[in-house]
């Protein structure tokens, strides 16, 4: 298996009652991803709710990520921001921190053009020893990363993987690891020749989505029993659907951070739905 490839989950960040930063309740969630199917944890990112968590609480959930389950899966540090400055500090706190890598996004509603997107992402790299793995997702961040930017980018020593989050126009990139950044991506990804995918899914189903990977004959079978879940997962905003599922199977990862809000009781439903039909809730 490619150095970053495989499941590896993209984390939610656990809150208490309060709004505060759960790192027990965070330690005891990356347990037991990583023994469901989780080849490693993206700590911080999207799924993590990295807009609203201070710089201090993503170095405490990288140092927790590093100390607490290291020696058992890759901890990839969610870096990016719009602000190059920032971007370079955060990534240089997560090397301190001791993670694998930093997953650095594109830079949202600045809307940096070609040439700016080329000089941020190799300052970035440039400032450190940490391997790189590129974060496009057009629908989030207003700007995209086409083939031939990331082909100049995988020039770039320590830019070694991208996460893909854009459906059209997918194709494998020499020189850097293509993973799925959509859990409905996993199997089309896994077809080109990609190494795995960061995903939301295995929050609950990382066993079968590991599956996918080790049982290439299975994937599509596989992908197509999963896709119920993976749209009940979106059925608004990601990760309020994800939080909603954990607490119902009593992870207790609390709620979010405004401006995200509580699933809503229709929401709940579809979510609810869909773990029965997985055998994952019991029904009553």
């Amino acid at each position: 298996m490619s150095s970053f490839g495989g499941i590896l989950t993209a984390m939610v960040t656990p809150f208490d009652r309060n709004g505060a930063l759960a790192e027990e309740q965070a330690v005891r969630l990356m347990h037991h991803l990583l023994d469901n199917g989780s080849d490693g944890l993206v700590l911080t990112g999207t799924t993590g709710e990295a807009p609203t968590l201070s710089d201090d609480e993503k170095v405490a959930l990288w140092r927790l990520g590093v100390e607490e389950c290291g020696d058992r899966g890759r901890i990839i540090a969610g870096t990016g921001s719009n602000d190059t400055r920032h971007t370079i500090e955060l990534t240089e706190r997560a090397a301190a921190a001791g993670v694998d890598a930093a997953l650095v996004v594109a830079p949202y509603y600045n809307k940096p053009n070609r040439r700016g997107l080329l000089a941020h992402f190799r300052a970035v790299a440039a400032a450190t020893d940490l391997p790189i793995i590129l974060y496009n997702i057009p629908s989030r961040c207003a700007v995209d990363m086409p083939n031939d930017l990331l082909r100049e980018l995988a020039e770039v020593e320590n830019i070694v993987a991208v996460k893909q989050a854009r459906y059209e126009d997918l194709e494998p990139i020499e020189g850097l690891e293509l993973l799925a950044g959509n859990d409905d991506m996993l199997a089309r990804v896994l077809d080109l020749g990609g190494s795995g995918g960061i995903t939301v899914a295995s929050h609950l189903v990382g066993p079968q989505m590991r599956r996918m990977i080790d049982e290439p004959e299975q994937r599509q079978q596989i992908h197509d029993s999963l896709r119920d879940l993976f749209e009940a997962l979106f059925v608004t905003t990601s990760p309020i659907p994800i939080k909603a599922a954990l607490n119902m199977l009593g992870h207790d990862v609390g709620g979010l951070r405004l401006p995200l809000v509580e699933a809503s009781e229709e929401e709940k439903a579809v979510v609810r739905a869909a773990l029965e039909r997985h055998g994952l809730l019991a029904t009553v």
